[in-house]
């Protein structure tokens, strides 16, 4: 399962707290954080890695809205239940609105990008979390 059949028109998850008055962004609205739980293929890690920083960030960084992206990896569960087994990666994208994160994922550019870390993964059917900034 692609991003974009998961982020489309109909959303499969989102957490929004709502509009916020007076903050940054568009609108003056908060920015949105987009966050995906990923399982990374651990023979195929420096590959992903490797399409993250040369092709998917630089290229992310080019469209109207784009703040920010990560890709962490996870170290160690301090409280709470870990994460689904294999679960080695958070995806992190911050843009100004959803809006511009939808031209985003729309482009031409992202959708050959994105499959360069997609196709690394264990599963497609992977968490995705839509949240707004506070």
């Amino acid at each position: 399962m692609t991003i974009n059949r998961i982020l489309g028109t109909g959303q499969k998850l989102m957490f929004a707290a709502g509009e916020v008055a007076g903050g940054s962004g568009s609108g003056g609205r908060e920015p949105i954080v987009l966050y995906c739980d990923l399982k990374v293929d651990p023979k195929r890690e420096q590959e992903m890695l490797d399409h993250y920083h040369r092709t998917f960030k630089p290229a992310a960084e080019k469209f109207d809205g784009y703040i920010n992206v990560k890709m962490l990896k996870l170290r160690k569960v301090l409280q709470g239940p870990a994460p689904e087994q294999g679960i080695n990666y958070r995806f992190q994208l911050t843009y100004e609105s959803e809006e511009k994160r939808q031209v985003w994922i729309a482009s031409e550019v992202h959708s050959r990008v994105w499959p360069l870390i997609e196709n690394t993964l264990t599963d497609m059917n992977y968490i995705v979390l839509l949240t707004d900034a506070v």
